[in-house]
């Protein structure tokens, strides 16, 4: 259950803003402040079954964009390489490490590491 709620929360990171109102709202009563589905209901003043429909519509409209668009899988990607690069500049020899380009390419990459967390 814990994987399916992480799931739907990065889904909903990346694409939340393509959802309308109300399914950005039950989304986040739900998940964000751990609402149930007739606290959802009576705050929309829709049935709790309403608020289950929606919920889960919602989660398979953001399953289809990232079926279709791939940005969180792309991202996830990008941050393996990016450790890997890390990983691999480690291990250089301390020397090389001290090199002023070196350093720049550490400090880029940080900033890359630092944008993904932000964003």
């Amino acid at each position: 259950m814990l994987d399916k709620i992480l799931k739907i929360a990065v889904l909903y990171d990346f694409y939340g803003a393509l959802l309308t109102e109300k399914q950005q709202s039950c989304l986040e009563m739900h998940f964000l402040q751990d609402f149930s589905l007739s606290e959802i209901g009576d705050r929309l003043g829709v049935s709790r079954q309403a608020v289950y429909d929606i919920i889960h519509r919602s989660e398979q409209v953001l399953l289809e964009y990232e079926e279709k668009l791939k940005l969180v899988e792309r991202h996830q990607f990008e941050q393996r390489k990016i450790k890997e690069i890390l990983h691999m500049m480690s291990e250089l020899p301390q020397d090389m490490q001290r090199m002023p380009v070196f350093q720049n390419v550490l400090m880029k990459i940080s900033d890359l590491i630092t944008e993904a967390e932000e964003a």
